[in-house]
């Protein structure tokens, strides 16, 4: 297997340049049999292979932007949901240009059956093409070895990637390093989960030498080495942390941005939060905005607006909780807001006011912050930036997310900021939507999603009137 490695990237071009001829045969037929006789000035053919390299471009980096070409690293329905949104994207924007083109309002009907017949290909190629690389690779048996915590939340995620590994043993590495080095010989890989550095260390070099692959979920202390910069003052080599959060060159465009987008995203939101208010108060009558008081930056207070989803009383009884996966304090009209973020839509103003950005760490209510430090300390490093309407968390974790993993995903993007991945997270937002597990509640009787292992469920004074 380890001769075939070196051809992954080939193979995943191959499948990438299938797919892109089918998308390309597809369009070039609907755009030379509806559209291209409709321009008052016919092009040449130099002319049409520019709007087909034009169409092509997106077709291939709006499904990129979302995983669609990862087979063999996301499942099927992921890469064929990845495409049918990317698809779906680069087929808007071909619409309106060739709008511009024609100089009036053309029929949509023939791209319509055009993104259906992609559909389909994309679904029979998403199938095929994971069968196809899994064939050539098939899962990896590796060796999960652990330490001061359990791994029971591990490996039950792993688990639920049969297709790209299978655990074939566990060992805890107070067992002895030399145990744990004759063990790696037999398995193709190793996850390193909790563990001494100096332990991990010696884990890793082995790895390392042997050309063994190794997974480790990252402590605190890599993820700020990770973003450090390489300093050459002398001969021996420096990695330089700044460890200040954004610049100040980066908080402006961060803000000038902010703005811009929040205020644009207002015209067309407007319509639609009147619509959900009416829904709101016809319900039951009661408010329809609520506010709670949260953190952001720096540790300040700010009141975040939301739509009210949960009924008026939903903390009669004094405790904070984040919402469960059956929580019988949300409203009719909360279950489908909530389902497809429309309660968030207020926070527009909080942008346009300067309390929040559109990308950042979710803001915490102060009193469960507070019960998360009180276990994991690091958890104000969130603080070093405004706090988002949508962040690396979100796209990338879920909503019952432990604290320390969410803190994790949190230092990823704030270690490593920078405008395109703003862009990137607001592109994923977009994809995460509509997927259930981004909502996913905590479970029956788990108030604060703290660690994997121990749940929180002490009761806490609430600041606001619900989660």
């Amino acid at each position: 297997m380890r001769n075939q490695e070196q051809f992954k990237r080939l193979i995943r071009a191959a499948f990438c340049f299938i797919l892109l001829l089918l998308h390309a045969g597809i369009f070039w037929y609907v755009w030379k049999r509806f559209y291209s006789p409709l321009m008052e000035i016919q092009y040449w053919m130099r002319g049409h292979l520019m709007i087909l390299a034009f169409y092509l471009f997106w077709a291939f980096l709006l499904p990129r932007i979302y995983g669609g070409w990862r087979v063999g690293y996301l499942k099927i329905f992921y890469i064929v949901y990845s495409q049918s949104l990317g698809i779906a994207m680069a087929d808007m924007l071909i619409y309106c240009l060739i709008v511009l083109l024609t100089k009036h309002i053309v029929n949509p009907g023939p791209l319509f059956l055009m993104y259906m017949l992609q559909l389909i290909s994309a679904l029979l190629w998403g199938a095929a093409c994971t069968k196809i690389y899994i064939y050539i690779y098939p899962p990896r048996t590796v060796l999960l070895v652990y330490g001061g915590r359990l791994a029971r939340g591990l490996m039950k995620k792993i688990s639920t990637r049969s297709d790209r590994f299978v655990v074939g043993e566990t060992i805890h590495i107070s067992e002895g390093i030399d145990t744990v080095k004759e063990k790696i010989k037999n398995y193709q890989g190793v996850v390193i989960c909790d563990i001494a550095s100096q332990e991990r260390n010696a884990v890793l070099k082995y790895c390392y030498g042997k050309g063994i692959r190794s997974y480790t979920t990252p402590k605190i202390s890599d993820l700020i080495i990770r973003s450090a910069e390489s300093q050459h003052m002398f001969d021996t080599p420096l990695l330089l942390s700044r460890n200040t959060g954004l610049t100040i060159e980066q908080r402006f465009v961060k803000r000038l941005m902010d703005i811009a987008l929040s205020g644009l995203a207002l015209i067309p939101s407007l319509p639609v939060m009147g619509i959900v208010a009416l829904c709101i108060k016809l319900e039951d009558g009661g408010s329809i905005i609520y506010k709670q008081k949260r953190l952001t930056m720096g540790g300040e207070f700010f009141f975040v607006y939301k739509f009210r989803s949960m009924r008026e009383d939903a903390e009669k009884d004094g405790v904070a909780r984040l919402a469960g996966e059956k929580d019988e304090r949300i409203t009719k009209t909360g279950k489908v807001i909530r389902a497809v973020r429309l309660d968030e839509l207020p926070q527009l103003f909080n942008i346009i006011k300067g309390d929040m950005s559109i990308v950042g760490p979710r803001p915490e209510r102060p009193e469960i912050a507070a019960e998360y430090e009180t276990e994991i300390p690091e958890f104000v490093y969130r603080l070093k930036v405004k706090a988002g309407l949508t962040g690396y968390a979100q796209v990338y974790g879920k909503y019952n997310t432990t604290a320390y993993d969410k803190l994790k995903l949190d230092l990823m993007y704030i270690q490593n900021y920078s405008l395109r991945l703003d862009f990137e997270i607001m592109f994923r937002t977009v994809q995460i939507l509509f997927m259930k597990e981004s909502t996913e509640g905590m479970a029956e009787g788990q108030f604060i999603a703290r660690s994997e292992e121990e749940p929180v469920k002490r009761a806490v004074t609430p600041y606001g009137k619900e989660t």
